[in-house]
């Protein structure tokens, strides 16, 4: 596995304190920032998103990096929403900085929403409707004895932008789909390489999503056909009949089955024939938890023929944290190893 330090700087004379609260959605970590932190300033969610980018980037650092996160950890700004068709904005961040979408992190973020009576409940299902990078999300919550059970979110509309594109990689010509589920995936399937989508073979699987997505980005322009915002691999999906393994950003690992990532294969399913419309896929994570995937509609994308698909699945409250940054900290917000 490739190993590299990422050291940063802590703001001068300043001390930080950032509250969170902490959920996984199918063992996939997801930290909501609560507190600490000012509103994000835009109009748009992505221009919200790049205000983030260029003035709180510091904020991200401190809650994803080491000592207080990981490589693999994930989290979100809380935003207002675009307009009042709906309730919660958010803008994702990861590892490398961040997503355009995030299914899981939706689900959480749904979740806590709701228990947080941020959102009122009432009955046995909830409507959320949610502002995210790449659009407006309608999802909803079943509940069950006054807790949230699961969230469903339909997704922007998925497609295929290439199937069978041929890639070059060190030491052979591979060939891959890149499909679009509110961010853009390569797909392959797994036996390509005679990996089992398994725990034990995670670092190979690093290694093989960093390799893949380099060569695609460096032999082929990846944008969305309406969005220019919405560019580049950001992760890729090793494939095993259910099962999937996706790598994205910075070499991290999707220990949900990846939500974004379930609509674009199933949008690249349904362009094969391999799902009929409606059928559930069962979508298995490297740790075997599931999230259920349908395409529900057609649709388009400019030229492009596009799906709509659902993504349902479950997330748990993890902690409530203060996270705090001393201007006498020398290692700052933080370091990355791996």
């Amino acid at each position: 596995m490739r190993q590299h330090i990422h050291m940063s700087q802590a703001p001068s004379g300043r001390q930080l304190m950032v509250t969170t609260v902490d959920y996984h959605t199918e063992g996939e970590p997801f930290r909501i920032v609560s507190g600490g932190v000012p509103p994000l300033v835009g109009r748009s969610i992505l221009e919200k998103r790049r205000y983030a980018l260029e003035h709180l980037d510091h904020i991200r650092q401190l809650l994803v990096f080491e000592p207080r996160g990981h490589a693999d950890m994930y989290g979100g700004f809380v935003t207002e929403p675009e307009d009042d068709g709906a309730q919660l904005g958010v803008v994702f961040f990861h590892n490398a900085g961040y997503s355009t979408a995030c299914g899981h992190g939706t689900i959480a973020l749904v979740t806590w929403a709701i228990e947080a009576a941020i959102v009122p409940a009432g009955g046995s299902t909830v409507e959320v409707v949610v502002d995210v990078p790449s659009g407006r999300l309608v999802t909803v919550a079943t509940m069950q004895q006054g807790r949230v059970q699961s969230v469903r979110f339909r997704n922007v509309p998925s497609f295929v932008l290439f199937d069978n594109l041929r890639v070059a990689l060190e030491t052979r010509v591979l060939e891959v789909a890149v499909a679009y589920g509110g961010a853009f995936y390569a797909i392959v399937p797994a036996d390509r390489f005679a990996l089992p989508i398994e725990p034990a073979f995670v670092p190979r699987f690093v290694e093989l999503g960093r390799e893949i997505k380099a060569a695609i980005e460096a032999q082929q322009s990846i944008v969305h056909p309406l969005q220019q915002d919405l560019e580049g691999i950001y992760g890729v999906i090793f494939t095993s009949a259910n099962r999937n393994v996706t790598v994205f950003a910075d070499g991290e690992i999707d220990r949900s089955p990846c939500g974004s990532g379930t609509s674009a294969r199933l949008a690249l399913m349904d362009r094969r024939g391999e799902l009929a419309r409606g059928a559930a896929l069962m979508h298995e994570s490297v740790i075997g938890t599931r999230f259920v995937g349908r395409v529900v509609a057609e649709d388009r994308v400019g030229d492009l023929p596009a799906v709509i698909t659902e993504v349902e699945g479950s997330a748990y409250l993890t902690g409530y944290h203060q996270f705090v940054l001393s201007a006498y900290d020398p290692i700052g917000t933080g370091f990355l190893i791996r």
